[in-house]
């Protein structure tokens, strides 16, 4: 009898390792798509701020075909963090040619377009900061004792945190006129 309530002790204490290591490992998985939401809502604005510097800025026409080849390339795989972070750094040329056209900052709707962008940029920073929370949080369960012997049997693995490259930390660097 003492050895029935043992295994039903240990089988109540399983299930709920395992039921909590599914509810954080759901909750990485949430973290992760709003970043992906966040990133879809950007790129949806990107045509609009393209459409509306180029009527300002004709020659610096390899920028806009940039962007929209990695805007395409991105919305092939928007799981693809390298190539949203690449399509990330030509915004922000895009917007720092934009800044040289003393007319298109004074347009309404340029201005309301970098006003989302900037909302965007904000909601996208904290949802990378509440992914890597997440992913911190479910690593950690599935590293400590008695929850990486269920993790392990249950082949719950470790997830990555959300970080940039080393080279994309740099400020950009934009040359006009050349």
């Amino acid at each position: 009898m003492i050895a029935l309530i043992i295994i039903g002790v240990i089988l109540i204490i399983v299930l709920v390792i395992y039921n909590n290591l599914v509810g954080m490992r759901n909750k990485v998985k949430q973290a992760r798509s709003s970043i992906d939401v966040y990133l879809n809502q950007r790129f949806d604005l990107i045509p609009n701020l393209v459409e509306c510097v180029k009527g300002y800025s004709k020659h610096e026409q390899e920028i806009f075909t940039e962007i929209a080849n990695l805007r395409a390339s991105y919305m092939k795989q928007p799981q693809d963090i390298k190539s949203a972070e690449n399509l990330n750094n030509k915004i922000n040329q895009l917007i720092a040619v934009a800044e040289n056209y003393p007319e298109l900052k004074a347009s309404e709707q340029y201005l309301n377009l970098q006003n989302n962008l900037t909302k965007i940029e904000s909601q996208l920073q904290a949802a990378r900061r509440i992914y890597n929370t997440e992913v911190t949080n479910y690593n950690t369960k599935i590293e400590v004792i008695p929850n990486n012997l269920i993790a392990g049997l249950f082949g719950f693995k470790q997830e990555e945190l959300f970080e940039i490259e080393e080279h994309k930390r740099e400020n950009i660097n934009i040359k006009f006129g050349e």
